[in-house]
């Protein structure tokens, strides 16, 4: 019975973090959805600044923070070890609909893309950020990154298996393919707002520093190897030189 409240937990905590992800495809660039990044303004700015600010940095800790080995030791002692990657699923998810539902549009356009090819351009480029985002989930094991696989294995009444290190396809030229994606997703604007430009700076800033917290962790886990592949791969930039040679799972990325 515990096995199978475990699985149903993770399943409607996917399901979850799947509404997320579709709204945010229409949130960001204002297609579709009742909230959206660029609006007019319809609060005084300092306020308008310092809510958006309130939001990026909520979903920051949240994000971040219970992705650190410390925080998982301490909550595995409350929740099922198999659950925790669902809590952290369903926590995101809440983190970022606060995001929707609060958000300030801050009104000015900074940039807008010509009508005809060069807007629909831009357009095809956020699209192909999503696409990007999503192949490099599958890529590290999609399952596992949004918690199905460690249910699954509960309900099964199996233990999950210790992740090993690989680099496939993607991760050869990138360490880091999923943030890539997000970072074309968040600049790919075919109309770049004052409220746009802030979201899309403050969320830059999080991928950079989560990266460095990320990477830490990862050495931790995988000791020499990663340490080598970090030396080896640019973290964001493919370089010039070609891809990585060895094929020494990437963890997973928040």
């Amino acid at each position: 019975m515990k096995g199978a409240m475990i699985f149903v937990f993770g399943v409607l905590s996917y399901a979850v973090s799947l509404a997320v992800f579709i709204y945010a495809m229409g949130f960001i660039v204002g297609f579709l959805t009742p909230t959206m990044l660029d609006a007019p303004r319809q609060t005084s700015l300092p306020d308008a600044l310092l809510i958006d600010f309130l939001l990026l940095l909520a979903f920051s800790v949240q994000h971040s923070g219970m992705a650190r080995a410390a925080f998982k030791r301490w909550w595995t002692k409350i929740v099922p070890q198999a659950a925790e990657r669902s809590f952290y699923i369903l926590f995101s998810s809440a983190a970022t609909a606060l995001i929707f539902v609060f958000w300030q549009p801050l009104g000015g356009v900074i940039w807008q893309a010509p009508e005809g090819w060069p807007r629909m351009a831009v357009i095809a480029l956020y699209g192909f950020g999503w696409a990007l985002l999503f192949y490099a989930t599958f890529l590290i094991d999609h399952f596992d990154l949004f918690g199905l696989r460690q249910v699954w294995f509960a309900l099964q009444g199996r233990t999950d298996a210790k992740p090993r290190f690989r680099t496939p396809v993607l991760y050869r030229l990138v360490r880091h393919p999923i943030y890539v994606g997000w970072l074309i997703i968040f600049w790919a604007a075919p109309t770049m707002t004052a409220a746009h430009l802030f979201f899309a700076f403050g969320t830059t800033i999080y991928i950079l520093v989560a990266i460095q917290l990320e990477e830490r962790d990862l050495i931790a886990q995988f000791g020499d190897d990663y340490a080598s592949y970090r030396k080896r791969v640019p973290m964001l930039i493919p370089s010039l030189g070609g891809r990585e040679p060895s094929e020494p799972q990437q963890s997973r990325h928040v």
